[in-house]
């Protein structure tokens, strides 16, 4: 079998697995939705972060610092 031809197997045995879905990424937002979802993740997990930083920063439990 010339790699080729089981290359178009395989795709098509992913394809049937996958139910024929693709790569799309087809979640209905507009690139402009798109960045705005992303940059509200993005400062939810930066204020996240902060947050464990000042609770291990005022409990003293940060790393080392044991004496």
């Amino acid at each position: 079998m010339t790699r080729g031809s089981q290359r178009e197997r395989d795709r098509e045995r992913a394809l049937a697995r996958t139910g024929g879905k693709g790569k799309t990424k087809d979640d209905g937002l507009t690139p402009e939705q798109r960045r705005e979802r992303d940059a509200k993740a993005l400062q939810e997990k930066a204020a996240k972060k902060a947050a464990q930083a000042a609770a291990a920063a005022s409990s003293g439990g940060g790393k080392g610092n044991n004496k």
